[in-house]
């Protein structure tokens, strides 16, 4: 049995923290296939340890594992996706409207939404994205509560991959550049009820393109057949 303090244990949560990074930064796409032998490389890490940690991400979803085709990124299904943004709006939007307008999360959300502006003008769209994933892990942070710090990272690699299935984004992400600006700006203005109000549509808009991206993705396949 491996103990807490198992260093090899230790090292497959950091891998896999790792790799949960990389889906969450949008640099693995929905699908794609992954390489022992090219990641334990890159990661300088024995294939016995990065197996490990893929273990732990196919017991959270991200990762699927088929035998004699080996490990790929998953592909949300439409149930996960409807129950990724009813999660998302429970916990963001009671975090949002009951938070303390000065708490210092709120310096990390106006640093993400700089972030995202920037990366707009830059014409860098995955950028934006990571912004925008800083945006809602910082309105989340709001709650003080590590449980739901770490659930939520969790099911923010699991929404990029959902993103990841509109393969734009621009189209994707433009829309809340500037819908994020307008949440930050009622929360510092001491309005946190209409910045909730504000997230809640926002949310609600967005899950519309993500699943109407899906069904047209399933079309395109035939997989629906």
């Amino acid at each position: 049995m491996t103990s807490a303090a198992d260093p090899q244990q230790n090292l497959s949560d950091r891998i896999a923290e790792q790799v949960r990074e990389k889906i969450v930064h949008g640099e693995f796409a929905p699908g794609q296939r992954l390489s022992e032998a090219a990641l334990s490389e890159s990661l300088e890490i024995s294939r016995n340890t990065l197996r490990e940690a893929f273990r732990m991400l196919t017991k959270e979803g991200l990762l699927k594992h088929e035998p004699n085709r080996g490990v790929s990124v998953a592909v949300p299904s439409i149930a996960a996706i409807i129950d990724i943004y009813r999660v998302r709006r429970l916990i963001e939007c009671q975090a949002l409207a009951q938070a303390y307008p000065r708490h210092p999360a709120r310096k990390q959300m106006r640093q993400a939404v700089d972030a995202a502006l920037r990366w707009r003008e830059a014409g860098d769209w995955r950028g934006v994205g990571t912004a925008n994933m800083e945006f809602h892990k910082a309105i989340v942070a709001l709650a003080d509560s590590e449980r739901l710090n770490d659930m939520f990272t969790h099911l923010l690699a699991e929404l990029r991959l959902a993103f990841g299935l509109l393969d734009d984004p621009e189209f994707l992400h433009a829309p809340y550049v500037d819908s994020n600006v307008k949440i930050i700006d009622l929360f510092e203005a001491g309005h946190p009820q209409e910045a909730a109000a504000a997230l809640g549509d926002y949310l609600v808009h967005s899950e519309r393109i993500v699943l109407a991206a899906y069904a047209r993705r399933i079309a395109g396949s035939g997989a629906g057949r």
